[in-house]
């Protein structure tokens, strides 16, 4: 134990003790100090901790004049108390064991919460550090040593009643299934007849556990949610910034519950779980926007797999810029998506960013004088300024139909979720030669590609000619953490690397990831776009033929301005927004190559 904390144990810190800190390390003026202190005299804030309420005066540092939030307060009283400042990471905390170490009832009397049980010790988060009357009853419990940490107080009180909760409600599903039937349709499950008590998909506790997934899902900014039933206990895992994360485990009997309930919010089929089925569902995030989640199951040998897909309303409102578009860039694409008539094409992998553009397009394009109609399958989201059809194929409803029912419908601009076929090409295609502007996407390594991959479906080369405006291909790639990056020197074989076969100046500098309690130690936050993309012209129109040389289309285009994928990622590379790496994980090797 720490010897400041040694020395006095067994009582709490006050609004007095930490001013009186503050003026010693000359972080407030006297006048201020003295105002607070006759403003929390008596019982005024005492459910609250003294750094909450010298947070909320919103004051400068006297001395580094920045702003002392309560964040930094918390950093600043670990270092005085000489104790390790503690961000928790509700990712990294294995919720059940935590909620093991001591009752709910116990932890909030002292305002302390468990973070990380190792087998021969205990780490606790506390905003009271000299407070250790707790201490001597849990050590006889565990047999165990405490490590003590000081952490925010907003996230002690957060994360106290959520991991109790969570873990109350695991517990309390559990118990109540613990005689129930097993999933006849699990291909491992025991045969366990002649008992009863199936636990109910609206059960409270379930329903709980429902709720605080999909909160934390929000709260961690993830893009997915899967539910993976296991034999005995179950994953959930969150895709975040591209990249899955291991949140939680539930037992499988419990999950499978779980997993009914958001079928019933879904409007899907509960008792069908040998075939897969896709749903939708819409909620609200903790400051009140709508949230879509997109659903979809699979049958496997534990039990149904369950994918949410979180789509954020937020995309829609950005700008093209923020989407990763250089000027260069948004200039083309302006001018492309502003053409009357003729087919835009967007290319690139499954979790590219090719829907989050297209819609963003017609958002803009969306004016009350134009009418937008769409085909996909499925709806990605559902926005009140499109008309949106699903692809329906039990009543055949294919994309090739949809296209031909759109075109009855008096469209301007018609978006295809994916050109897959002939039959859809020759809709899309004989829909932009009467006049519509089409937009839809194709899975193709890089945009010249998507010339060839039209003739391999069976295009003739003339009504590309005639229909195609344009190409854009796409990647994403996660961008440095702001509040940890830091300047590095560029490796030339690295750089080389990257932008081989081209020429393209190497910066003096760039950013590296370090990793922080921010982007919970990746070095990554967030994601943006790297785009290559070229329009047609009279020199690559003569060479889209019947034995069309994908190599020679590439340089042509190059040569008329296009800039390669991996360019456009060397470029945010210089301007310190992602790594060489990042760009080389993502994009695709050149052709020239």
């Amino acid at each position: 134990m720490n010897a400041v904390v040694k020395n006095n144990t067994n009582r709490k810190l006050d609004m007095h003790e930490i001013l009186t800190w503050m003026e010693e390390d000359g972080m407030v003026n006297a006048d201020n100090a003295h105002m607070l202190r006759m403003l929390v005299v008596g019982n005024a804030f005492k459910d609250r901790h003294p750094l909450e309420i010298i947070a909320d005066r919103h004051w400068t540092d006297e001395k580094t004049l920045r702003p002392l939030t309560l964040e930094g307060l918390t950093e600043w009283l670990a270092q005085r108390v000489g104790l390790p400042y503690f961000k928790i990471d509700p990712l990294k905390v294995d919720v059940t064991k935590v909620t093991e170490v001591m009752s709910y009832a116990y932890a909030q009397r002292f305002n302390v919460l468990a973070v990380k049980v190792e087998p021969h010790k205990i780490t606790v988060a506390t905003t009271q550090p000299f407070d250790r009357e707790w201490e001597n009853e849990l050590s006889r419990m565990h047999n165990r040593e405490f490590q003590l940490v000081v952490a925010n107080p907003e996230e002690i009180n957060r994360y106290l009643l959520e991991f109790y909760t969570v873990s109350k409600s695991v517990f309390g599903a559990k118990n109540d299934s613990k005689h129930g039937m097993g999933d006849l349709q699990n291909l491992e499950s025991l045969m366990e007849l002649g008992r009863s008590g199936k636990l109910d998909a609206n059960d409270q506790h379930v329903v709980n556990i429902v709720d605080w997934l999909l909160q934390y899902a929000y709260d961690q900014r993830a893009s997915d949610i899967h539910l993976e039933p296991r034999r005995d206990m179950s994953n959930v895992r969150f895709r975040i910034d591209g990249m899955m994360h291991e949140v939680y485990q539930i037992p499988t009997n419990v999950m499978a519950a779980v997993s009914s309930r958001i079928k019933i919010l879904g409007r899907m089929d509960v008792a069908e779980k040998r075939r897969p089925q896709d749903g939708r569902m819409k909620t609200r995030s903790p400051d009140g926007q709508e949230i879509e989640l997109r659903l979809s199951t699979m049958p496997t040998a534990f039990g149904e797999k369950l994918v949410m897909r979180i789509f954020d309303p937020e995309v829609l409102v950005r700008n093209f810029q923020e989407l990763g578009f250089s000027a260069k860039d948004d200039e083309m694409w302006q001018s492309m998506i502003h053409q009357p008539n003729g087919i835009i094409l967007v290319t690139g992998p499954t979790g590219s960013g090719k829907t989050t553009t297209l819609y963003s397009s017609l958002k803009q394009l969306a004016k009350p004088n134009v009418n937008v109609c769409t085909i996909e399958d499925p709806i990605e989201l559902v926005e009140p300024s499109f008309n949106q059809m699903q692809v329906q194929k039990n009543i055949d409803l294919d994309f090739s139909s949809g296209v031909r029912t759109l075109l009855r419908q008096d469209p301007d601009i018609i978006m295809i979720g994916e050109i897959r076929d002939m039959e859809t090409a020759e809709m899309a295609i004989q829909a932009a030669l009467t006049g519509h502007l089409v937009l839809s996407t194709l899975h193709t390594n890089d945009a010249p590609s998507a010339i060839t991959r039209l003739m391999d479906i069976g295009v003739p080369p003339y009504l590309i000619q005639s229909s195609v405006i344009g190409v854009m291909a796409q990647r994403l790639v996660r961008t440095l953490c702001p509040h940890c990056k830091q300047p590095t020197e560029v490796d030339d074989d690295a750089w080389n690397a990257l932008v081989k076969p081209w020429k393209s100046k190497k910066p003096d500098t760039a950013q590296k990831p370090v990793g922080c309690l921010e982007c919970r130690n990746t070095g990554y936050q967030g994601r943006m776009g790297i785009y290559e993309m070229f329009t047609f012209t009279k020199n690559t129109r003569k060479l889209i033929t019947e034995n069309c040389d994908v190599g020679a289309l590439r340089q042509q285009v190059i040569k008329e301005g296009l800039m390669p994928m991996r360019l456009s990622g060397a470029n945010k590379v210089a301007q310190g927004i992602t790594t060489i790496e990042e760009v080389m994980r993502v994009s695709p090797p050149p052709l020239d190559s």
